[in-house]
């Protein structure tokens, strides 16, 4: 909802927007055609024509701006929404340009011209937009253009809601109290201002604007109460999911034949985005093996220089699904280390061998697993495999355990990266590798790479034995 408080900053937005596609537009053709930077193979088009172009350009970009979401402002707004806003935006816009260009058979536009527009105009308004929340958000820390919220709960979720909210000061939320039938169920740092039926003159008293339903699920008939207390008022409503044991997946909501169906765990990892997935794994594999290719020939010299028995070790690991494969690392344990049985790598662990020590502080013991890669055992990225034995204690006592498994294993993850590897705590491992599958895209696998990387080479690694 655009409300009053918003009204200045959308046309604020608005206004910039349309400033800021009109002077890119212009900007563009004196880059392409006055600046000398690119060759100019053909007659210069005139000045002129480009701007009688502007108020066209302006309407279209007004329409697609609006189309793709640009304006819908609100206070819990996160940048990434507004970055992809306005990636859609710039694109429908330049479509649109270049469309109605080739209507009206308007020869003289150049397309380096127009790759130059469209670059020029999405980095202006990224970069106005930034700004823009920064000040403002600075602004509402401050004290400045602060709406009220209640919160309608005490329990173990609403207080973790008070919590967000407060750290969450950007947002310019601040919590009056709660609100809760009985005020004994359970202490809060905020004060309990009234029951949920005095709830429409707890938002004119105190001017609500924003009322957070943080229940339990044992509670949900009181929403019910809330919704028909607040049927008069013009309030944001916002419910608070109580839902911890899936607290690595997001929810998403879809409507069908009139009905909204809540996903409460759904992977991204389909359709398109599996090919995605497996081209970068096989493409960045395949470099990587170039590359370290005569690292690895080293390290294998050496384990067999400095130990007896093979130089790789093949173990069975649960994959996609659950399924097995067998997973190679460079050999960093003695030959008979497992002659008494399966047993996780504890510090100062015996078994090691003096090079493995340095070879599993270092990672350098997992690069046999590029192969694994490219074989499609396995990805770069994604929650790290563990041994079938290791599985079926493991999903008896962690919740959503199995969930790992929608996706293949990978040689880092987001927990990893995060510190939770080897014997730390398994649930937080689980949370950190859910919480990656639930948000997967290509770019938050080039992240979780590259600081792979860097804390190999820059940071001494937690739990690395």
């Amino acid at each position: 909802m655009t409300n009053r408080t918003s009204q200045p900053l959308v046309a604020w937005f608005l206004l910039g927007d349309l400033a800021l596609t009109a002077a890119a537009w212009l900007v563009a053709y004196y880059v392409r055609f006055r600046a000398e930077l690119i060759p100019v193979f053909h007659p210069v088009p005139e000045f002129a024509q480009y701007v009688a172009n502007v108020p066209l350009v302006a309407l279209l970009a007004l329409i697609c701006y609006r189309l793709a979401g640009m304006y819908e402002v609100h206070r819990m707004r996160r940048f990434r929404e507004e970055l992809a806003a306005v990636a859609r935006g710039v694109g429908l816009m330049a479509l649109a340009v270049m469309a109605t260009s080739f209507v009206r058979q308007a020869q003289y536009e150049s397309r380096a011209v127009m790759v130059l527009f469209a670059a020029g105009n999405f980095v202006a308004i990224v970069g106005l937009r930034r700004a823009s929340w920064q000040v403002m958000r600075a602004l509402r820390r401050r004290g400045v253009n602060q709406s009220h919220a209640l919160i309608v709960g005490t329990g173990r979720l609403a207080r973790r809601t008070a919590r967000t909210l407060r750290h969450l000061n950007w947002t310019g939320i601040r919590t009056v109290g709660h609100v809760e039938d009985d005020p004994e169920r359970c202490p809060t740092d905020l004060p309990v201002i009234g029951r949920i039926g005095e709830l429409p003159e707890l938002v004119v008293r105190h001017h609500i604007e924003h009322v957070f339903i943080a229940l339990p699920l044992n509670r949900y008939p009181d929403a019910r109460r809330v919704f028909a207390a607040l049927s008069d008022t013009v309030v944001d409503v916002r419910l608070i999911a109580d839902v911890p044991a899936l607290a690595g997946f997001g929810l998403t909501t879809t409507s069908l034949h009139g009905m909204t169906v809540i996903g409460l765990r759904e992977s991204p990892h389909h359709g398109l985005n599996v090919v995605v997935k497996r081209v970068m794994d096989v493409i960045l594999a395949a470099v990587a093996l170039v590359l370290l290719a005569p690292l690895m020939a080293a390290v294998a010299l050496l384990v067999k220089l400095t130990s007896p028995g093979p130089v790789l070790y093949r173990q069975e690991r649960c994959g996609l699904n659950g399924r097995s494969f067998m997973m190679l690392k460079f050999r960093s344990l003695r030959a008979d280390a497992e002659a008494g049985g399966p047993q996780m790598t504890a510090v100062n662990d015996p078994r090691k061998t003096r090079l493995g020590t340095i070879l599993r502080a270092t990672n350098l013991d997992e690069l046999p697993q590029l192969f694994n890669v490219l074989k499609g055992d396995m990805s770069l990225v994604g929650p790290r495999p563990e041994r079938p034995v290791f599985v079926s204690q493991f999903r008896k006592s962690i919740p959503n355990y199995m969930a790992r498994h929608a996706v293949k294993a990978g040689m880092t993850g987001w927990a990893q990266v995060n510190g939770w590897r080897g014997n730390s705590s398994l649930r937080k491992r689980v949370q950190f590798d859910l919480y990656y599958i639930t948000h997967w895209n290509p770019l938050f696998d080039v992240r979780i790479m590259f600081l792979t990387v860097w804390r190999m080479v820059f940071s001494k690694q937690k739990h690395a034995y």
